[in-house]
């Protein structure tokens, strides 16, 4: 897997021309309203899975829960234009999960599963559930993920695309403020302690900043007024440790905000 990044490595920010948004590092997608935003980040999902395939016969995808990104799950079930990703190359991975059975109604890849998994025609063993409800979920996660992406060439063996959200407190994935997720680990997938900031407070498995900024493709997809303050305080400097996705610095990957206007600060 790749190493951590440099900051000679980082990409200047380029806002996007249809709507002005945070000067965050990376590129930033910036869209008026919901709908557009999901044509725009689907858009990029359909052309970067092809290229994958195409280059390595295969695409790698992590995605997150929670509420924003469902209706873009959805969308791409059913709209013909977006039907041509590429399932049956496809292995799906899971950014995290919390430490509950899978019939649970807090279980990320329990809704995943409904909305994409039963619908798409993704071979069952390219389906990367992460059994957080188990012991060593996490050494068991790391070892299939190392396993999988280590038929690939050297220096490609990464994921390709990994769609992330954040929380009203600067989290990403299931990285906390003062997560041990978050700095100077080798580990690609640990076990957290449950977050105090959510409730109900139960621990999660989650991929680690190393193993996000490993990747080829990041994509924090944010929407919501409530989250316009905290991406201006990352746009200002602030630091991983204040805002955990403050850490998100691909190594030789891209980084690329997905925002609605409300995100951006505008009403």
């Amino acid at each position: 897997m790749i190493g951590e990044p440099h900051d000679d490595e980082i990409q200047v920010e380029a806002l996007d021309d249809q709507l002005g948004g945070p000067r965050l590092r990376g590129t930033v997608i910036a869209r008026h309203n919901a709908e557009d935003l999901y044509d725009a980040l689907a858009s990029d999902l359909i052309v970067h899975s092809a290229n994958c395939v195409r280059q390595f016969g295969d695409f790698h995808l992590a995605l997150s829960g929670g509420r924003t990104p469902f209706p873009l799950y959805e969308r791409l079930m059913y709209d013909p234009r977006f039907r041509i990703l590429p399932w049956r190359r496809t292995h799906l991975w899971i950014v995290d999960e919390r430490c509950v059975p899978f019939e649970s109604e807090l279980s990320n890849f329990s809704r995943i599963k409904e909305v994409i998994v039963d619908h798409s025609d993704i071979p069952p063993e390219q389906v990367h559930p992460m059994l957080a409800n188990t012991p060593e979920s996490a050494d068991r996660y790391e070892r299939e993920l190392r396993d999988t992406l280590g038929w690939r060439p050297k220096g490609h063996d990464r994921l390709d695309f990994v769609l992330l959200g954040m929380g009203l407190d600067g989290h990403t994935a299931s990285i906390f403020p003062g997560s041990p997720a978050l700095h100077g680990s080798d580990r690609l997938v640990m076990d957290v302690a449950a977050p105090t900031t959510s409730a109900p407070a139960v621990p999660r498995c989650t991929l680690t900043m190393q193993m996000l900024n490993a990747s080829r493709f990041v994509a924090p997809f944010i929407m919501g007024a409530d989250k316009a303050s905290i991406l201006q305080r990352v746009a200002n400097g602030a630091t991983p440790d204040e805002l955990p996705i403050a850490g998100l610095r691909p190594v030789a990957g891209e980084l690329r905000w997905f925002l609605d206007a409300a995100a951006c600060g505008h009403s």
